[in-house]
């Protein structure tokens, strides 16, 4: 194998504090179904949402590390809060190594709102931090979209715990959306990677609350994270052109089965396409 071929085979390394990422492993596998890909689930640590920005970072770094043992060619922040709080750093530290964060959905959703209402769900933290800040303030100046945040607190530990259909979710989902859709939002921006899990459920009660009306539109970034790490994969010509379709390898500090039923039942990824183990960091 030539020096070439050895950087193009190498893995896309992906990470979130917990199961959430998946659903944007998912979308990547989708685009780039012949790269290695690996998972680390920090889900010993989980939620960040309820951390101060120093521990999110310190958290972000040591996953990072971790995948850079690994030999990977690239980096996916599967996590909202981690982005917010963390990939300017990675960035400055990893110069040469592509990362790629989550995008908070802003910008689509304010070319979508009729209203000129977005909701936006997110963990604390996030909606807390200077980029969100920032973004939301110079939209809503250019758009004229006002931008309602919602922290769920709680709803990742739900998710976390296979609950996601659970009377509780159902609960907290209610306590938090009907606010915006008192306040007439027509879209909103799911801003935690964890969320999509629990679109469907979104979708039921929206739906419910509003019978009549028209059907509530929620962004989900994982489509467009995994475009950008393809064309900047392309970019540098680190396409994998193998057609083998490689074995996912997920890692977590915290239960292996639960990591192994999120990939087999949540993103439908086949046992003997997946190899899950534990790391410590």
């Amino acid at each position: 194998m030539t020096s070439e071929e050895f950087a193009r085979s190498a893995p896309i390394g992906v990470f979130d504090s917990g199961l959430g990422g998946l659903s944007v492993l998912q979308h990547i596998r989708q685009t780039l179904p012949h790269e290695a890909l690996l998972y680390a689930a920090d889900s010993g640590f989980a939620p960040y949402g309820d951390k101060t920005s120093a521990e999110i970072l310190e958290r972000s770094i040591a996953v990072t590390d971790f995948l850079l043992s690994k030999k990977i060619k690239a980096l996916v922040v599967a996590c909202n809060t981690a982005t917010a709080a963390a990939i300017k750093h990675l960035r400055l530290h990893y110069p040469d190594l592509i990362i790629v964060g989550m995008e908070p959905g802003l910008k689509p959703a304010s070319l979508l709102s009729k209203t000129k209402k977005v909701g936006v769900l997110a963990t604390l933290s996030t909606i807390q931090s200077e980029k969100y800040q920032h973004l939301s303030t110079k939209l809503s100046a250019e758009t004229g979209v006002e931008f309602i945040p919602q922290a769920c607190v709680g709803l990742v530990d739900q998710i976390e715990k296979a609950e996601a259909n659970a009377d509780q979710t159902r609960l907290l989902l209610k306590k938090y959306l009907n606010p915006l859709l008192d306040a007439k939002v027509d879209t909103l921006v799911l801003g935690c990677t964890h969320y999509p899990f629990v679109a469907r459920l979104i979708q039921e009660l929206t739906s419910a609350y509003i019978p009549d009306g028209e059907p509530i539109t929620l962004i989900d970034t994982g489509k467009a994270v995994a475009s950008q790490i393809q064309r900047l994969l392309t970019e540098r010509d680190l396409i994998n052109t193998s057609s083998d379709i490689p074995r996912i390898n997920a890692y977590t500090n915290d239960s292996p089965e639960k990591l192994k039923h999120a990939c087999t039942q949540w993103i439908n990824i086949a046992e003997d396409q997946l190899s899950v183990s534990t790391f410590s960091t």
